[in-house]
């Protein structure tokens, strides 16, 4: 009788003790003020294991979590969000134009000359000089530059400088020439040469497609892997800082993604996409490699297939169901016809593939909104997410249709207080206030997901909440905000760069959210976004960077 007593007696003891064992976290967050699909002043603390949120409890209970092998990071009353979720960026252009010359707020071409011609001291002739953001919105006359007062600096060096979104590019006279480029040169389809009107010749200005025209050695420069991957690096470092734990990647890279998983090296989540096709080889080698990177996978995922249909506002390239106000020669440039897009469009959704299409102008919008219904129609109906990735100039009856056709609306914040600097002398006021209309969206059921578009604009999220929820630029101005009546609540906007972006991956159920059973990407806060003034949005820091229950950024 005692044998089984004491038999008994040990076996409690090991039950207890595995128990305890399945209980203890791997770290635990306590002291914190969390932003919680399920608020409660008793919940402030969090137990992390595998990965995963364990339990959110409160500091009394939190203690049953902890063994000395546990990780503990007193809050002190910060505030304790998901990680960002960038749903729309360039990283590996972002990490590249890191290594490049940085022309966002030069306000003249002479001083965009002056930097070059630093860059050409330290080079040989026949070196490639690029470079990344210049807006000619910025300088004083407001003009497109010409190649001459790049040929004044560089006549002897290729130079490559991209307008700040990246669909406009501003060459010297040696890359036209190199190029083949000349006064008959004719543009592409949905491109744009842009010459001068007395001569003939090229300015130096190209546009959209016949940005291809130039000769791949001066234009990619050393893309290297080894330089690709210095890219990601910096890239990935500077996303720590900032609280970022997913990226929706364009395009590709997986190879180079997942040698930076093998060696231990990447710090965030990626979803890759790649190029929209109606190719059938293409479409089957992209279902091959899907299948490597399956959608319940993690780390690493196969993402959208993505297109375009127009340019941008800034270049007016934009698709415009209407002439621009300032220009009414033009109403943007389709990148092709209505038909070849529908064509790809059915073509991929047949294949079970999500899309996303870069459409910016109403028409752009329209086009693409129409396509996915049709092509729900003709394929069948499923949960496919499509996409419209800007989603930035609508027409008022377009609005409700991305909650009735289910697409989601892919936006960027950042680009409303960068664009408003121009949008109203392009379009009028008119079309200007069904533009960047989340609040609108939002209201219409629409999933609407936040993302960057870096290197088009900065990296830090903080400033897209700030945008989304003052519409003004970091000076503060417009006082009341640029149409206000599209405004949204800090809530609203930090849901639509975490969970909302989580849904536009099909990973609503995994991430996005403090609760438990979601993956623990996790970042930690030195200001309540909740409580404070909007202008202290912008100056916010990151105090953790938590992602898979791993401590990445301090």
């Amino acid at each position: 009788m005692k044998k089984n007593i004491l038999l008994a007696i040990i076996i409690s003891l090991i039950l207890f003790t595995c128990i305890k064992q399945i209980n203890t976290a791997d770290l635990v967050i306590r002291n914190a003020v969390l932003f919680s699909t399920e608020p409660s002043t008793e919940k402030q603390s969090l137990a992390i294991k595998n990965g995963k949120i364990l339990k959110i409890t409160s500091d009394k209970k939190i203690s049953q979590y902890i063994s000395k092998n546990t990780k503990v990071i007193d809050a002190e009353g910060n505030f304790v969000m998901p990680g960002f979720n960038d749903a729309h960026l360039h990283f590996t252009s972002g990490g590249l134009g890191l290594m490049e010359l940085q022309l966002r707020d030069v306000k003249t071409p002479k001083e965009i000359a002056r930097i070059v011609k630093q860059n050409v001291t330290k080079l040989t002739d026949g070196e490639l000089i690029k470079g990344r953001g210049w807006d000619h919105e910025n300088f004083p006359n407001k003009k497109m530059p010409e190649k001459e007062i790049l040929d004044q600096v560089a006549p002897n060096n290729p130079v490559v400088l991209s307008r700040i979104d990246g669909h406009t590019i501003w060459v010297n006279s040696y890359v036209l020439e190199k190029s083949g480029i000349n006064k008959n040169t004719k543009p592409p389809f949905g491109g744009s040469i842009i010459k001068n009107k007395k001569t003939g010749e090229p300015t130096g200005i190209l546009q959209e497609s016949a940005c291809e025209l130039i000769n791949s050695e001066y234009l990619s420069g050393d893309n290297s892997y080894n330089r690709k991957k210095k890219a990601w690096l910096l890239a990935l470092e500077k996303a720590r800082q900032f609280g970022i734990t997913s990226i929706q990647h364009l395009n590709d890279d997986h190879e180079l993604i997942q040698n930076l998983m093998d060696e231990g090296q990447l710090t965030l989540r990626v979803t890759f996409n790649m190029q929209l096709s109606d190719d059938e080889k293409t479409l089957n080698q992209y279902l091959v490699l899907k299948q490597k990177y399956p959608p319940s996978n993690n780390w690493i995922r196969f993402g959208y297939l993505k297109g375009f249909i127009d340019g941008t506002l800034g270049s007016r390239t934009a698709l415009m169901l209407e002439p621009y106000s300032d220009d009414n020669s033009t109403s943007g440039l389709a990148q092709m016809s209505y038909e070849e897009l529908e064509n790809k469009i059915l073509t991929a959704d047949k294949k079970g593939f999500q899309i996303g299409v870069h459409a910016i102008g109403t028409k752009g919008n329209r086009w693409i909104l129409e396509a996915y219904k049709n092509a729900s129609e003709i394929n069948g109906k499923r949960d496919a997410r499509h996409r419209s990735e800007h989603a930035q100039l609508l027409a008022h009856e377009d609005i409700a249709k991305f909650h009735s056709y289910s697409v989601i609306p892919s936006m960027q914040p950042t680009h409303c207080i960068m664009d408003k600097l121009f949008a109203e002398k392009r379009i009028g006021m008119k079309r200007c206030k069904t533009s960047y209309a989340w609040k609108d969206l939002l209201n219409n059921k629409a999933w609407v997901a936040f993302g960057t578009d870096w290197p088009v604009a900065p990296l830090d999220p903080f400033l897209g909440l700030y945008a989304a929820v003052t519409r003004k630029d970091i000076a503060g101005q417009p006082d009341g905000g640029w149409i206000p009546d599209q405004k949204i609540s800090i809530t609203q906007a930090i849901k639509c760069y975490t969970e909302h972006a989580a849904f536009a991956e099909f990973m609503e159920g995994r991430k996005g959210k403090i609760k438990e059973g979601y993956l623990a990407d996790i970042i930690i806060l030195n200001k309540n976004l909740l409580k404070i003034e909007a202008k202290e949005i912008l100056n916010t820091k990151v105090l953790y960077t938590i992602v898979n229950g791993k401590i990445v950024y301090q």
